[in-house]
């Protein structure tokens, strides 16, 4: 069972290539993540793994730096062509986080605001997806909360004028991903990386979200 469950892992990861608690206590500007931000951890009953960091590009490992933009304190800003992340805080800082873009074809640029957070959430494949992908017919009904989810543990759902884009920032069971444009343009983060900004965004506020061009 273990075998087929690693198996099905692997193989939603790739389904979204062809598709779509840790904080940062302790850090000051210019300096990472420790290493055990990333380590294993229980969240919410769920045994997420550790990611082997140190096999991460250091650009894209959590940090604090100087950020200078008009944006306020509290705004997303998603630089698709560093694949970088950051949110805004006060005085000229910002923490910045690794991601993974879309691929050609898949990308997107423009102001959205976090209209839902979710926990752990459901995975829907859009239809459009399905129609490209026909074995995902099977999860149309929701893939249930988990490790192999593709929406990994957190997921910020973005909105604009009301309507619900179908892009996310979000978790992701594939950490080797991070730096790359593989999605069908959701962003990606790692699961302790999102576990940490959604911590971030508050709940209360339609968080704007700054995607900037590819």
């Amino acid at each position: 069972m273990h075998i087929r469950m690693l198996l099905l892992a692997l193989s939603l990861t790739g389904l979204l290539a062809a598709a779509g608690c840790t904080t940062t206590d302790g850090m000051s500007s210019g300096k990472m993540a420790p290493i055990s931000a990333y380590a294993a951890v229980n969240d919410e009953g769920i045994d997420l793994p550790r990611v082997p960091i140190t096999e991460v590009d250091d650009k894209y490992r959590r940090q604090i730096v100087d950020y200078e933009t008009d944006e306020a304190p509290g705004t997303i800003v998603v630089d698709t062509k560093e694949r970088l992340l950051y949110y805004v805080e006060e005085d000229g800082k910002a923490v910045r986080y690794g991601i993974g873009v879309g691929r050609d074809g898949f990308r997107w640029s423009g102001n959205a605001y976090i209209g839902r957070r979710a926990e752990w959430p459901t995975w829907y494949p859009p239809s459009a997806m399905i129609k490209r992908q026909p074995e995902l017919k099977e999860y149309a009904g929701g893939m249930e909360p988990g490790i192999m989810n593709p929406l990994g543990a957190r997921a910020l759902y973005l909105y604009r004028n009301g309507n619900d884009t179908m892009f996310r920032i979000h978790g992701n069971p594939n950490w080797t991903s991070i730096g790359q444009a593989v999605s069908s343009g959701c962003i990606r983060m790692i699961n302790q990386d999102i576990i940490d900004l959604y911590a971030r965004v508050d709940p209360d506020k339609r968080t704007k979200v700054v995607v900037l061009p590819g």
